[in-house]
């Protein structure tokens, strides 16, 4: 039996940011963790935010998360911003990740990690450390070319189901993506088998992230 995820000592809902560049983002680097979270504490406090995305890209994001959650966020922010030009769209991109402290205070942020070399990646990364400098942020994992994974510092083990409900839903909610070279059942069941090994997970599943601050 796992001990439950990170309850707030004063009995009140867990309040949770999570921020991906692209609307596919948060559900490959933490959708698993997400679906433990919510079978653990169906009332935590989520915000829901992605910094990218035309018209179809967002819908998605928004029909993905509902379906994550089992219920509407209570708060989902689009920021609309043009896809692979966050680092130059520097005036909007801040704003929209600093605006989100007075969306929500969270006890967790899980967003990506600093040293991702997609640049929108990176930057909101960055930017997140601007705009949360006293909260617990873990950073999560994207699998892609450039080959920038290192190995985690933090593991969150799921169970298989939530593994397999993780890559479910990523193609039953972005079709958008479906022809990518990299976007398949092998590459992202794969990643949380290797990070199940790594974290003796029961299930043989778990999910990698990066701890930026820890504060006792």
């Amino acid at each position: 039996m796992l001990a439950p995820l990170l309850r707030p000592a004063d009995g009140r809902p867990l309040r949770l940011l999570v921020l991906g560049a692209h609307s596919d983002d948060i559900e490959i680097g933490c959708g698993a963790t997400l679906l433990r979270l919510v079978a653990e504490q169906p009332d935590l406090e989520i915000c829901w935010a992605v910094a990218s995305g035309d018209d179809e890209r967002q819908a998605e994001a928004r029909a993905s998360a509902t379906d994550v959650l089992g219920r509407p966020a209570d708060h989902l922010v689009m920021g609309g911003l043009k896809e692979s030009h966050l680092p130059y769209e520097g005036t909007r991109t801040k704003s929209f990740v600093h605006g989100l402290s007075d969306v929500i205070n969270p006890d967790l942020v899980l967003t990506h990690v600093r040293h991702d070399l997609h640049q929108d990646h990176r930057t909101l990364a960055e930017l997140v450390g601007n705009a949360f400098r006293d909260h617990l942020v873990l950073g999560f994992e994207i699998p892609k070319y450039d080959g920038d994974l290192r190995p985690p510092d933090t593991y969150v083990a799921v169970s298989e189901e939530q593994a397999r409900r993780k890559v479910e839903l990523l193609h039953r909610h972005f079709p958008s993506q479906a022809t990518k070279y990299w976007f398949d059942e092998q590459l992202f069941l794969g990643l949380m088998r290797v990070r199940g090994v790594e974290a003796r997970s029961e299930s043989g599943f778990a999910e990698g992230f990066h701890c930026t601050k820890l504060v006792f």
